[in-house]
């Protein structure tokens, strides 16, 4: 099985970090589709694409509210034909994208239904037009009857889609309808292969033959002193913990105890600091729940961590790191340093 590493640009020169990126080892990078806390991420994959040369490039994530399917999928068809095939379209509910226009993550229906019209749409299919569409009221002597990218190159890789997923009917969809279930559900062992189970589970009960790939969003630090390294990460910890307690449930096999953190996690998050350490979510946290919803350590404990979860299937990480590559912490320059030279090849040689 070969095992990629995927790290996540969000800086003033997406090309800049990309490149960085590049150079450093990793096999992919994303870029978040949140317009009020970043700039648009399809500007940053083409400036991305055109700076290097074999790195993939994706979205991580965007949401099925803020663009039509249409705009969507000839935005990233157009990052596939700039960057020569290295294009890969993540997608979720929504997060901060919707929080910043005033909603919260869209429902499950509309986040299924934008998938099944945004792979037909890559497929260069024709996609039936909305039922609220009123085209007919113009008048025009001919129209087109049905909605497709008319200037997708036939000889075109389909651009992979993969669902950002945590709660099971979300899994269970991914499963069914995307081309890789990328799981938000931490590093624990037991929720990773709850979340493969439940994929594998929908797949067979939707008769669909073979496996589908899976990849992990894991808040991940390089440190020889674990607190430091938690200290560093609580941001992305706290951020991506709350995707399991969104709407004030825990999804998925929790302890007592995760599940306490969980709930001060949701009651205290604040949304103005999202993603930020020092935030009000960030304190709710603790040693014992970052290194089982993270991986916070020396790189002898993260390639351990890391194999674990090779060993239940998953062959893409999402990781920090591709905008810490040009942080003024020298801790943090470090910290990727040495997850791209001291753990990743580790982790390659033994896969």
């Amino acid at each position: 099985m070969t095992v990629e590493f995927w790290t996540s640009g969000r800086a003033p020169d997406p090309a800049e970090v990309a490149l960085r990126a590049e150079d450093a080892g990793f096999d992919g990078i994303i870029y978040v589709d949140s317009q009020n806390l970043a700039g648009d991420c399809y500007i940053a994959l083409a400036r991305a694409a055109m700076a290097t040369s074999h790195i993939k490039l994706g979205t991580g994530v965007t949401n099925p509210v803020t663009r039509h399917p249409a705009t969507t999928a000839s935005a990233i068809a157009t990052v596939q034909s700039l960057s020569k095939g290295r294009a890969n379209l993540g997608i979720g509910r929504g997060d901060s994208s919707l929080a910043y226009i005033g909603y919260a993550p869209a429902p499950l229906k509309t986040l299924k239904d934008y998938v099944i019209k945004l792979q037909a749409y890559l497929s260069g299919e024709e996609v039936p037009f909305d039922a609220d569409s009123n085209i007919d009221s113009l008048g025009l002597a001919d129209k087109p009857k049905t909605s497709r990218l008319t200037w997708l190159p036939a000889d075109q890789a389909k651009v992979p889609v993969d669902v950002a997923a945590t709660g099971p009917r979300a899994i269970a969809m991914a499963a069914q309808y995307a081309d890789r279930v990328s799981l938000m559900v931490g590093a624990d062992p037991e929720r990773i292969a709850w979340g493969i189970e439940v994929a594998r589970t929908a797949r067979r009960q939707a008769g669909l033959d073979g496996d589908i790939p899976f990849a992990a969003y894991l808040p991940l630090i390089v440190h020889d002193d674990p607190e430091r390294a938690m200290q560093m990460g609580e941001g992305s910890l706290a951020s991506q913990a709350r995707f399991s307690v969104m709407h004030g449930k825990v999804v998925g096999p929790v302890s007592d105890k995760q599940q306490s953190t969980l709930g001060r996690i949701h009651n205290a998050y604040d949304m103005t600091r999202h993603t930020e350490g020092s935030s009000s979510q960030a304190a709710t946290l603790n040693m014992e729940f970052a290194q089982e919803f993270g991986i916070f350590g020396p790189p002898s404990y993260c390639v351990e961590r890391l194999q674990a979860l090779i060993e239940l299937g998953v062959d893409r990480f999402f990781l920090p790191g591709g905008s810490l590559l040009i942080s003024n912490d020298e801790d943090q320059v470090q910290a990727v340093t040495r997850l791209t030279e001291e753990v990743i090849p580790r982790l390659l040689r033994d896969s």
